[in-house]
């Protein structure tokens, strides 16, 4: 584990770096082949950092339940 804090990124900041549209995103999280959202507030989610990240080195290879 890093000694730096996983930071949490907002649905725009994960669109950007992924190249999914929104629809595609929320399909693959159904699929569970992307990672969950986390609740931040009452109405604001966003995605760990290092989970998007590690969807990006293997997509095809990605389970949701390895990144709890």
């Amino acid at each position: 584990m890093s000694d730096t804090p996983d930071r949490i990124l907002r649905l725009k900041a994960v669109l950007d770096r992924t190249g999914l549209s929104r629809s595609t995103m929320y399909r693959k999280m159904q699929e569970g082949s992307f990672p969950s959202s986390i609740q931040i507030s009452d109405r604001c989610i966003g995605w760990r950092q290092s989970a998007v990240e590690a969807w990006m080195r293997s997509p095809k290879g990605y389970a949701a339940d390895a990144d709890r």
